[in-house]
């Protein structure tokens, strides 16, 4: 048994209760040690989520306790990442739909697969905090089928130099986007743990990417929403840090038991408290028996 692993990049977010101390003074150059020695190891991917401004102190219905400040903008950073790395992909985790219009999307990320060499995931998610929808002046109520409809118009212009779409919100031809994606298909994975999450991810994406699960609940969504085929993506991040340095077989019990749940991807939160240490989870967890490199 064994699976693909990413990396929930340290750093570049904050969330009270869960970030190391270190964290909170390290930067850039600290960032692009880990994505390179990850990108060594073979792991798949590694992230950056997409805030503009958030309330402080305001729930989060994802993490189960406090949102975080601390958002680094996902397009200058993964772009950044991307000169610095070369073959792990870069995945927006998630990019709150309701906040770009598909165009803007499909020429801003499309430069970055471009400019990457084809390695951009597009995590997209559908937002949950009304004051900062209601400062960018996004539509909150109906964001949910807005984001249905942004999906279809993202498929139809990732990858087109001249796209075309005709939906219930966004609608466009005639428009040259250049450049734009050089993947054909720019892999768009779904994030959220609600029901309507994984419904949205196995009906229009490629995958679904909740924040974190344990294997009781993983199961019980996909039996209730079976994915759509053998190449539909189930990337789980784990509920708890995970010790591969100290402890390995803990490790490799949670992985696998997410694995045998059906993730076939594992977003692993790690127990750290410097940079070295962080580092020396990396290789750990690489060289557990579960762990598959990239290609």
């Amino acid at each position: 048994m064994a699976v693909r692993m990413g990396v929930n990049t340290p750093i570049v977010l904050h969330v009270p209760d869960r970030n190391s101390e270190w964290e909170q003074t390290a930067g850039i150059a600290e960032v692009v040690r880990i994505a390179e020695r990850a990108d060594e190891l073979g792991y798949d991917f590694l992230t950056c989520s997409d805030h503009v401004g958030v309330p402080q102190g305001s729930p989060s219905p994802m993490m189960g306790g406090m949102r975080g400040t601390r958002y680094w903008d996902p397009l200058a950073t993964l772009s950044y990442l991307a000169a610095r790395t070369r073959g792990i992909r870069l995945c927006t985790n998630v990019l709150v739909l309701g906040y770009h219009h598909p165009l803007a999307i499909a020429k801003r990320f499309g430069t970055l697969d471009m400019l990457s060499g084809g390695r951009l995931i597009l995590g997209v998610g559908v937002g949950s905090t009304a004051e900062e929808f209601a400062v960018l002046g996004a539509p909150f109520d109906d964001r949910g089928p807005r984001a249905d409809d942004a999906i279809g118009a993202l498929r139809a212009a990732m990858s087109e130099r001249l796209p075309s779409y005709d939906g219930r919100y966004y609608r466009f031809s005639g428009l040259v986007i250049e450049p734009h994606a050089v993947q054909r298909e720019v892999p768009i994975w779904v994030g959220g743990n609600t029901r309507r999450s994984v419904r949205r991810a196995t009906e229009l994406a490629d995958g679904w990417l909740p924040a974190a699960l344990s294997p009781e609940q993983l199961r019980t969504r996909l039996e209730q929403h079976p994915p759509s085929g053998p190449r539909f993506e189930v990337v789980v991040s784990t509920t708890e840090a995970l010790d591969p340095v100290g402890d390995p077989d803990g490790a490799l019990r949670t992985v696998t038991a997410l694995e045998e749940a059906g993730a076939t991807t594992v977003l692993p939160r790690l127990l750290h408290h410097s940079e070295q240490h962080y580092l020396e989870g990396l290789q750990a967890l690489a060289e557990l028996s579960c762990f598959v490199p990239r290609p």
